[in-house]
């Protein structure tokens, strides 16, 4: 991920380079457009958190952010998109549709207060600044729940489609999308309505990644080939649902967000530890009695108190006790600080920060270089002089001239997939995903074992494949990606070569 300040690659290098060459040439309204556009491109990856209400994701929120800070109870903070970004002061700022704004303090468990008081129909977003280290490279976007019941929530929750909910998203760069054990037509239509909101057909699609979440409730009796491991049933689950929802996200990964947020904010502290080395003394009989149901473990006679009891079930659920307990059992003497890492190694936190980090390096540079021209475009547009113009033109034709802008092609090729505007088999689409959202060379061409000379063989002989298609197989919509494919395997093979 990028630092605030820092460009994300070439690409966006050269977009840069061009506003701040043309700056001096254009009219003040253009040379102010290009410092906005200059700002953005500097920005920390936009992250959108979306999905369902009630699916958990103020709670993932927490959880990325480091703070427990956005409300997990539904209220009227949780019907209102929330930017959560880095700030030298923490602060909330309230802006209204009219472009007003109004400051209030966190409330005095740090979180943003439960009631803004005012009308909530006068309000646009709010914004959240925050001291967390974590916010300089990554800004966080809090929104509505799909789902909610009364009218006002609705208009927001189906929010990126209203002016207001879409302006809030339409800077994300990624979006994570947070559903439950089943998925559900609507969530198909959010998804694409993300897209849609947070990827102009210049920019590209929108780097989804969808979280399974609350994995630790999944029945294994429910899942085939679970073995009765509620992990691995929730890991099969996942791969079903990436499967419906392909080629909209990239993957779906399991995810604990009350075992992250716990171990990610601090609420999991040392006497919570010691109250799991307490329930790691009782006598299996009574351990496995009290692990049966929240209601027992909570009611059930024992030499730990029902209250230290009630308040690691609200921290870790059964499973995160039961995780807990097992780790101490294993190693007696464990510190808490090493006990709150292998609570957050459980939660699968880490492997979500691992596929945002994988998305965004693949593709941050094409689409932050993409939207910008998108604005630099715009502005040549209302430009009075006609030279002013035809000047702004005349430099991007020539940096897309440039072999770095290719990022442009594959991107606009993703957006026909996502969008289904070009309709592949579904063995060429994973092809084309694969190539398109990732990195590293190996993962693009799907060989994570391979030697060089395997990989440079396999780049030559598919880019072969792919102009062979594009000229003879294709129809003219799947000519137009197939050859992007062609010559992404073939910068690919020239990569290697050079090696």
């Amino acid at each position: 991920m990028t630092e605030q300040g820092a460009l994300a690659g070439p690409l966006s290098t050269s977009v840069a380079n061009l506003c701040r060459r043309l700056q001096p040439q254009v009219g003040p309204a253009t040379a102010a457009g290009f410092t906005e556009v200059l700002r953005r491109l500097g920005a920390p990856l936009q992250v959108a958190v979306a999905g369902r209400i009630k699916s958990g994701k103020s709670t993932l929120v927490n959880a990325l952010i480091g703070r427990r800070v956005a409300p997990t109870d539904v209220g009227e903070c949780t019907r209102l998109v929330t930017r959560f970004q880095y700030g030298t002061v923490d602060r909330v700022e309230v802006v209204l549709i009219d472009g007003s704004t109004t400051v209030l303090p966190f409330d005095a468990d740090g979180m943003i207060p439960a009631s803004l008081g005012m009308d909530l129909a006068t309000v646009s977003h709010i914004e959240a600044y925050l001291t967390s280290a974590v916010l300089k490279d990554m800004t966080v976007i809090d929104t509505p729940g799909l789902g909610s019941l009364d009218a006002a929530s609705v208009a927001r929750t189906e929010g990126v489609l209203d002016p207001t909910s879409r302006d809030a998203v339409a800077g994300a760069e990624a979006v994570l999308y947070v559903v439950t054990q089943s998925v559900r037509a609507d969530d198909q239509q959010a998804l694409a309505a993300f897209t849609a909101a947070t990827a102009s057909r210049e920019a590209g699609p929108v780097n989804a990644i969808a979280v399974l979440n609350k994995a630790d409730t999944i029945a294994p009796e429910s899942v085939s080939g679970a073995d009765a491991d509620v992990w691995h049933a929730a890991s099969l689950l996942a791969e079903a649902q990436a499967a419906t929802l392909k080629p909209r996200v990239a993957d779906v990964l399991p995810v604990i967000g009350l075992l992250a947020e716990s171990a990610e904010t601090g609420a999991f502290t040392s006497a919570d530890a010691d109250a799991l080395r307490a329930l790691s003394e009782l006598d299996d009989a009574t351990l496995e009695t009290i692990l049966l149901s929240a209601d027992i473990f909570t009611t059930w006679e024992c030499d730990v108190p029902a209250g230290t009891r009630t308040r690691l079930l609200d921290r870790l659920d059964l499973y995160g006790v039961r995780c807990g307990i097992d780790a101490v059992r294993v190693e007696p003497d464990i510190a808490a600080g090493e006990l709150r890492r292998r609570i957050r190694d459980a939660s699968g936190l880490e492997a979500v920060r691992a596929r945002l980090n994988t998305v965004f390096a693949a593709r941050a540079d094409g689409i932050k270089a993409a939207a910008a021209l998108a604005s630099i475009t715009a502005l040549a547009h209302t430009a009075p002089d006609p030279a002013e113009r035809g000047k702004v033109h005349d430099a991007i034709e020539v940096l897309l001239a440039k072999p770095e802008a290719h990022q442009l092609r594959v991107l606009e090729a993703l957006t026909l997939l996502t969008s289904g505007a070009v309709d592949l088999p579904d063995d060429l689409t994973e092809e084309v995903l694969r190539v398109g959202s990732n990195a590293d060379v190996t993962a693009q061409l799907g060989m994570p074992d391979a030697e060089r000379e395997q990989l440079t063989a396999h780049a030559l002989e598919r880019a072969g494949w792919w102009r062979s298609f594009a000229s003879f197989g294709a129809t003219p919509a799947q000519s137009r990606v197939a050859h992007v494919v062609h010559r992404a395997y073939f910068l690919i093979w020239q990569q290697l070569r050079e090696q």
